[in-house]
Order: structure tokens, then C-alpha cells, then sequence
């Protein structure tokens, strides 16, 4: 079983920068495919960032260039850094790992 805790949201002004933590608890070295979605208020879930186990990492469109997406398998922690923020990057941020398993969320507010 795998279980998945975000944590590193908070309130930033336009232009800072937060970095996301995913605690990965289970079977980590098994894992394909993990990364972050975000649904921002009153929107679909969207594609933030994913990375596969042979090290292929991908990324939006729109956080291309400014988030960095890491995996630390001595910790079992995937992390989401996130630089140059913008108020539309405001939303509910989760982890998922292989499609099926999901984080609870965490908050990211960006004020202009």
C-alpha cells in the first residue's frame, strides 16, 4: 500500500517561491510514474508536473522554466519546486504516484 502526505503550502507574494514535499510511505522503488496535479478555484484538476522511474521528467506549459520537480529516494520524498510564482499558480497542489494513489492537498496561495 502506498501513501502519499504533501506539505510545504502556504501564502507567498507574486514572484516568490515555496517548495512542496511529498512524504511517500510503501512501496517508493516500485513506483512508475509520480508528480504533482493542482486544481485551481473553481477549475479542473491539471497536469503540474510528472517523473517516471527511468528519470524522464516533464512539465506544464505554463511552469516550465520556473518549477523543478526531484526525487530523493534516500527519503522517499518527491519534491516540487516552485520559483518566479504567478497568482494563477494558486491552488490545491497533490502528489500522485502511478495514477492511483493521491496525497490529501495542500494549499498555495499567491497574492499579487
Amino acid at each position: 500500500q502506498v501513501q502519499l502526505v504533501e506539505s510545504g503550502g502556504g501564502l507567498v507574494q507574486a514572484g516568490g517561491s515555496l517548495r512542496l514535499s511529498c512524504v511517500v510511505s510503501g512501496r517508493f522503488f516500485s513506483i512508475e510514474t509520480m508528480g504533482w496535479y493542482r486544481q485551481p478555484p473553481g477549475k479542473q484538476r491539471e497536469l503540474v508536473a510528472t517523473h517516471t522511474r527511468r528519470g524522464s521528467t516533464n512539465y506544464a506549459d505554463s511552469v516550465r522554466g520556473r518549477f523543478t520537480l526531484s526525487r530523493d529516494n534516500v527519503k522517499n520524498t518527491v519534491y516540487l519546486q516552485m520559483n518566479s510564482l504567478k497568482s494563477e499558480d494558486t491552488a490545491v497542489y497533490y502528489c500522485y504516484a502511478d495514477g492511483v494513489h493521491w496525497g490529501q492537498g495542500t494549499q498555495v496561495t499567491v497574492s499579487s
